[in-house]
């Protein structure tokens, strides 16, 4: 029997952090596959916050508009005392500023974060294989070899590299035999229950907080009359499962007999685990999402961080892949490890606050909002390495939007600009327009965008959007990586410090003369 023909890259999981990775290696023109072992999409609210910073990844993936439609933004909450109602802002809402377009949390149940995923993979002209459970996964040097039993049997599926999506029980993990250090409090749990509710206003995220870390919430879900319920057992307590039994919960706990629940959508019972891959992956294959970290729900961090994850890791397997250096897979993990570390002691904390019944627990600001993450310090942005830093940025750090306006005349975002799976060169002021112009960049892996921002260049800065967000004072040559994190800052020697920022995160060129030729030539899609 013939060995079945290796594909690039293998996703085990189809929740947003696979969905996430596999929209991204698709649009790179690279052959993909996504199988999960579940018979359709989830259904359930489960993590149901999307933080600003990955709403400007699902608009460079192109799954935006999908998920702006099916939430809303967060209302305030409703603390209940007795018969007593207290609002309380739990997010503060903000404009949209010219570096921050989505400013806000948005509430949407993560099955409709899961189907605008799968919506934009479908586009590309890929589907999830759903109904397909991994049981080995082996490796050599040059490949990964998966079988996966389904509906028809067991299959043999030879990839490239291959990647563990398939959250906290992760069976890729299990394979790989990776340590997940952490606890799981088997005490604290949480019922979780997607309803649809009558006799409650849908203009409150209600909170009915009780003596010793008791609690019951219920949030309503955008374009539904369904609310997401959490209701903290007590350590004995054996969870109801009929819909008369959670009615009766609740009454008990609400004393509010006026809340009645017509259906039952989806229940889950969630455990507070708090574990950290000790690595994020062996050789070939690669975990994002919970098969690398699991937190508390406290702060919506678990989703964002595991979607990130996907968005690290997807240019950096593409690089790889078109002949890049394999050491690049590597800052994978030292970039993205310590953000989960960080982020799982920021739920924690919050989530014990609830027990506590501290206020400041419910509060939400800047530290969830993920706009804030940076790989400053990390092996692709060393703090005592050659590139510069600016006013307000470094190296590693989230490259903001700006307003720019064409030669044309007509207004676009620097975000729109930077949409798609190129890097970009951002060069400010007439000296490094010119370095722009000579920077080398290979034939292979993800193009270049060259963009110019001055006086007689493509782009102009009016209202020094640009110039103020990225608190540019002179000629600046700036690299902005696929993901959207500035890959070098040049504020002298701009062409010699940049070129060499190139070739950490790009094939070798073939030739000089290939390269400058693909400036050039139409249809090379080597640079722009």
């Amino acid at each position: 029997m013939n060995s079945p023909q290796a594909i690039d890259v293998l996703i085990i999981g189809a929740g947003p952090s696979g969905s996430a990775l596999a929209i991204d290696l698709v649009r790179r023109g690279l052959d993909v596959r996504i199988v999960d072992r579940s018979p359709h999409a989830f259904d359930g609210s489960r993590a149901k916050g999307i933080q600003p910073r990955s709403l400007e990844v699902l608009e460079d993936l192109g799954a935006l508009d999908d998920v702006l439609a099916g939430g809303d933004i967060y209302p305030k909450l409703g603390i209940h005392a007795g018969p007593i109602g207290v609002p309380w802002k739990m997010f503060p809402h903000r404009e949209a500023t010219p570096d921050v377009p989505y400013p806000n949390t948005w509430l949407i149940p993560q099955f409709r974060t899961d189907r605008a995923l799968h919506a934009r993979l479908g586009e590309l002209g890929r589907e999830v294989e759903f109904g397909k459970e991994l049981t080995e996964l082996t490796q050599d040097e040059d490949t990964v070899t998966a079988k996966v039993v389904g509906a028809d049997g067991v299959e043999e599926i030879v990839a490239r590299y291959a990647v563990g999506a398939d959250g906290g029980s992760s069976a890729v993990r299990k394979q790989l035999d990776i340590g997940f250090v952490g606890t799981t409090d088997e005490a604290d749990r949480v019922l979780i229950v997607d309803a649809s509710v009558s006799g409650l206003a849908r203009n409150r995220w209600h909170m009915w907080p009780g003596l010793g870390g008791k609690l019951i919430g219920a949030c309503p879900l955008p374009d539904s009359d369904m609310f997401q319920w959490m209701i903290r057992l007590t350590p004995d307590e054996k969870p109801p499962q009929e819909i008369g039994a959670i009615i009766d919960r609740i009454h008990s706990h609400t004393r509010n007999r006026h809340i009645q629940l017509h259906e039952i959508h989806w229940t889950s019972v969630f455990r507070p685990n708090i574990r950290l891959a000790k690595r994020y992956g062996r050789g070939r294959v690669f975990l994002v999402g919970d098969a690398a970290h699991v937190h508390t729900p406290a702060g919506a961090q678990g989703l964002n961080t595991g979607m990130q994850d996907g968005y690290n890791l997807g240019w950096k397997l593409g690089q790889v892949l078109a002949g890049a250096d394999p050491a690049l897979l590597d800052t994978y993990e030292a970039e993205r490890q310590p953000i989960a570390a960080g982020v799982l002691g920021l739920s924690t904390e919050k989530w014990g606050g609830l027990a506590k019944l501290d206020p400041s627990s419910m509060k939400r600001g800047k530290d969830e909002q993920q706009l804030a993450l940076t790989y400053y310090g990390g092996p692709l942005a060393p703090a005592d390495g050659d590139s510069g830093d600016t006013g307000t940025l470094h190296v590693g750090d989230r490259a903001p939007d700006a307003r720019l306006l064409g030669a044309d005349g007509s207004e676009t975002r620097l975000f729109t600009l930077f949409q798609g799976p190129h890097f970009t060169a951002l060069a400010y002021g007439p000296g490094a327009a010119r370095d722009l112009e000579l920077l080398d960049w290979p034939p292979t892996g993800a193009r270049l965008k060259r963009i110019a921002v001055g006086p007689s260049a493509d782009f102009s800065d009016p209202e020094d959007t640009l110039r103020s967000a990225y608190g540019l004072t002179g000629d600046t040559l700036l690299l902005i990586r696929p993901d959207g994190y500035i890959g070098h800052i040049a504020t002298r020697d701009l062409l010699t410090t940049t070129q060499a920022a190139v070739r950490a995160v790009t094939p070798e060129a073939r030739s000089r003369t290939m390269s400058q030729q693909s400036r050039t030539s139409p249809g090379s899609g080597a640079t722009e």
